[in-house]
C-alpha cells in the first residue's frame, strides 16, 4: 500500500493553450489526476488512500463496497484491493445476467473481487438493518466503503488537491472546477480553498441536489440527460479537445465538466483572462468506444 498510495505522489498541473473548438478568454489548467495510477486513478485514488490505511489499521482483510455495472468505484476498489493485499467484495445493482457482464465487472472479477447482485429495491435500501445483518452473517468481518467511495476519510484525501494546486501555481487560480457525482471531490476542494478561490462543480447526474452546508456553486445544466448519458455534441466536443491537447478524456465526468467550462466561458461567466483549474478525475475505463471512431 505504501507504493500505491505514496504520500509524495502528486499529479502534474498542465497548462492547456487553446484547448477548445473556439478560443475563449480564459487560461485553462488541467490537474492530471488521471495519471496518478493506471488502474486506481483520479478521485478514486484520493478517496481510497486513507480508507485503505484505516482498514489496515483496524486489522480488516476484506473490503466490501457497492456500485453499478459500469462503476469506476468498483473498478478502482478491485484493483486497489489486489495491489494492497485485501480481499474485495462488490455488491452490484441489478440481476446477474449477460447484460450485466460488462467490461467493468469482468475486470473486477479478474482482480479477484467477489461479485454479488442485489435487486434494485435492495440497493435502494442498503441501510436496512435486516440487509446489513444478512451481509455480516454472509461475509463476516469487512471494511465497508460506501457507493462512490465518499466518506470522511475520502474527503480527507480529496482535500489534498487544493494545497497541491497552490504549490504548483505561481499565483492563485480564480476558479478550481471538478465534476460532481457523490460530491466527495467538491467537498475536499471546498474544505481547503483559500479566500479568493472559487470552487465550481459540474453535476454529472440529473437531479443533483447540493449539500445545504456547501458554499461552492454547482452547475446542473451539463449532465446531458443524466449519469453516463451523452449526446453527439458532447462526443464531438471531446474529440476536438483530445485532438488539440493530446489528453484522453471520458464522457461521464471530465468531458462534461470541460464542456460546461467552455460553454460558460463563451457566455462570459468568467472574467477575461481568469485562471481556471479543472480536475481530471480519471475514470478512463468508462470511456466510450464512440470516441475512438
Amino acid at each position: 500500500m505504501e507504493d500505491l498510495f505514496a504520500a509524495s505522489k502528486m499529479s502534474r498541473l498542465q497548462f492547456l493553450p487553446d484547448p477548445f473548438p473556439k478560443p475563449v478568454p480564459i487560461q485553462l489548467y488541467l490537474k492530471r489526476d488521471d495519471e496518478l495510477h493506471p488502474l486506481v486513478s483520479g478521485n478514486k485514488w484520493r478517496k481510497l488512500k486513507y480508507n485503505l490505511a484505516e482498514a489496515r489499521r483496524l486489522g480488516c482483510h476484506t473490503l466490501l463496497t457497492y456500485g453499478g455495472a459500469f462503476s469506476n468505484h468498483i473498478y478502482a476498489v478491485a484493483a486497489a484491493g489486489r495491489a494492497c493485499g485485501f480481499a474485495t467484495i462488490g455488491l452490484i445493482r441489478g440481476e446477474d445476467h449477460r447484460e450485466r457482464d460488462t467490461p467493468t465487472l469482468a475486470f473486477a472479477r479478474n482482480q479477484g473481487m467477489q461479485l454479488h447482485f442485489l435487486t434494485r429495491l435492495q440497493f435502494r435500501n442498503l441501510t436496512d438493518p435486516v440487509l446489513q445483518r444478512d451481509l455480516r452473517q454472509r461475509f463476516g468481518s469487512y471494511y465497508e466503503l460506501p457507493e462512490g467511495g465518499t466518506n470522511e476519510l475520502a474527503v480527507r484525501g480529496t482535500a489534498e488537491l487544493m494545497p497541491e494546486i497552490l504549490r504548483q501555481s505561481d499565483q492563485l487560480p480564480d476558479y478550481v472546477c471538478c465534476p460532481v457525482g457523490t460530491g466527495g471531490t467538491l467537498a475536499g476542494l471546498e474544505k481547503t480553498a483559500p479566500a479568493g478561490v472559487k470552487v465550481l462543480g459540474f453535476a454529472a447526474l440529473k437531479g443533483f441536489v447540493a449539500d445545504s452546508h456547501t458554499t461552492a456553486q454547482v452547475q446542473t445544466g451539463y449532465h446531458f440527460g443524466g449519469y453516463a448519458k451523452t449526446a453527439p455534441e458532447l462526443i464531438d466536443f471531446i474529440r476536438i479537445v483530445e485532438r488539440k491537447t493530446g489528453v484522453q478524456l471520458e464522457q461521464v465526468y471530465t468531458g462534461k465538466m470541460l464542456y460546461g467550462i467552455y460553454d460558460l466561458a463563451q457566455k462570459s461567466y468568467f472574467l477575461p483572462d481568469s485562471r481556471v483549474v479543472a480536475i481530471h478525475t480519471g475514470g478512463l475505463q468508462g470511456r466510450s468506444k464512440n470516441l475512438d471512431v
